[in-house]
């Protein structure tokens, strides 16, 4: 019978071939699992990508007829939504109705979500000064009372001195003959307005709306003024 040991050249096969295997094994580093957040409920490996949100901001304007004051704002970049409704007035849940005899005291007006890393506010006030007319007292073009006065509803205090500021420049720069007669004022409750209103210009293309964007500048000196 052959002896079991085997031949030298054969044993060095062998423990060179163990030797490589032993390091190949110490050489495999398992993959670290991509970073994921389990999802209540879900089998893993559910995933959601976690973004940081942005902070968003409100401010609340009224100038004339609601329905373009909206669509004005909610076309411009870094307006995240529009709602329009009633504010500024006494009357709690006040109706389209209640607001056009003026005991209400509300004016027609839109709330403005917008992102501050993409729209400043100094811009929206910049941008509200120039698509209606800031002089007329509680009238925009033919529609008159002053639930179609022009305002602004503040948030905060910053918002207040921006506001302030900004009616002094526009008086400065005389783009306007007359002075501004915005009414700047606390927010108050924002009441929504009847869901036919929102969005009416979206719903009814071409519907009324005298509301435009005059080519005018508040740089003192820059611009000659406008009547309208």
């Amino acid at each position: 019978m052959r002896h079991p040991l085997r031949s030298p050249i054969e044993l060095l096969f062998m423990i060179s071939f163990v030797f490589t295997c032993q390091v190949q094994a110490a050489d495999v580093t398992p993959p670290k699992p991509a970073a994921h957040v389990i999802v209540a409920g879900k089998t893993p490996p559910a995933i959601k990508v976690v973004g940081e949100k942005p902070v968003l901001k409100t401010a609340t304007f009224a100038a004339g007829c609601f329905w373009g004051t909206e669509e004005f704002f909610r076309k411009m970049p870094g307006v995240v939504s529009t709602d329009v409704g009633y504010t500024g007035g006494t009357l709690a849940n006040p109706k389209y109705e209640d607001t056009h005899d003026g005991k209400s005291g509300h004016a027609e007006s839109v709330e403005v979500v917008y992102d501050p890393k993409k729209v400043s506010y100094e811009y929206l006030l910049d941008q509200f000064f120039k698509m209606h007319d800031p002089t007329t007292p509680n009238r925009q073009g033919n529609d008159a009372g002053s639930q179609y006065r022009s305002a602004i509803f503040y948030h905060d205090d910053a918002q207040k001195n921006e506001a302030e500021s900004f009616v002094k420049k526009v008086n400065a720069s005389h783009a306007w003959k007359a002075p501004v007669a915005t009414e700047i004022a606390p927010a108050k409750k924002f009441w929504m307005a009847e869901d036919y209103h929102q969005h009416y210009l979206v719903k009814n293309p071409g519907g009324y709306d005298n509301h435009y964007l005059r080519s005018i500048s508040f740089e003192t000196g820059s611009q000659k003024a406008v009547s309208k």
